[in-house]
């Protein structure tokens, strides 16, 4: 009988758990990024913490230097072919949600910089328009976004990309535990092809420069 009772508050518990909103809040502005996660009606600061200011001014240790070397970031490419092969996976997982997921607020800022290469600039920034228009109402359709603001535009007198911008997303436990069972899989596949693509490509890098 206490076995029974221990059972069902454990399962209650969980089922709390469950029905439990969290979120994080991003903003991006003047090359500063600030971090808070929401849990409940509680919200937590995450960045830039305390230490930031002063391991800013500390010279960098020789294994960070070496990280930093070895670290790239990704290719507009790369993001492209991520995209494609989960997206998939990714809308039949958040068609399960039934709109259970909140993105609010939606405010980006993109300026792609054409200076270096216009019409290679201006091939992006076509593409970007199409994946927008093409893919907000989709979103929209799988998840609740009141108030989307975004803009992307092209400067061809600077060759650097600016954006800033601030994201709100929220959704409960039980949900994203939903989404990422159903995700696991596909991007892990996709991590691993990625993984054995970029040293497959690394090599014929150090085997062309050795030639």
């Amino acid at each position: 009988m206490i076995m029974l009772w221990i059972l069902g508050i454990l399962a209650a518990f969980i089922l709390l758990i469950c029905f439990l909103r969290v979120g994080v809040v991003a903003t991006y502005e003047q090359k500063n990024l600030l971090i808070d996660a929401k849990i409940g009606w509680f919200r937590v600061h995450i960045l830039p913490n305390k230490n930031d200011k002063n391991k800013k001014n500390e010279e960098p240790k020789e294994n960070e230097k070496k990280i930093s070397a070895t670290h790239r970031k990704p290719t507009f490419a790369e993001v492209k072919d991520a995209v494609q092969t989960l997206w998939p996976a990714v809308k039949k997982a958040l068609h399960k949600t039934r709109r259970g997921i909140r993105i609010q607020p939606l405010m980006l800022n993109l300026t792609v910089g054409g200076q270096a290469d216009p019409a290679e600039a201006a091939q992006l920034y076509g593409e970007l328009h199409a994946a927008l228009w093409g893919g907000m109402p989709v979103l929209e359709q799988l998840l609740v976004i009141p108030d989307p603001r975004i803009h992307i535009g092209i400067n061809f007198d600077d060759s650097e990309w600016e954006y800033s911008g601030k994201i709100g997303i929220s959704a409960r436990v039980g949900t994203l535990l939903g989404i990422g069972l159903t995700l696991a899989i596909p991007a892990l596949k996709w991590y691993l092809h990625n993984q054995k693509d970029s040293k497959t490509q690394l090599k014929e890098a150090i085997e062309n420069k050795a030639a």
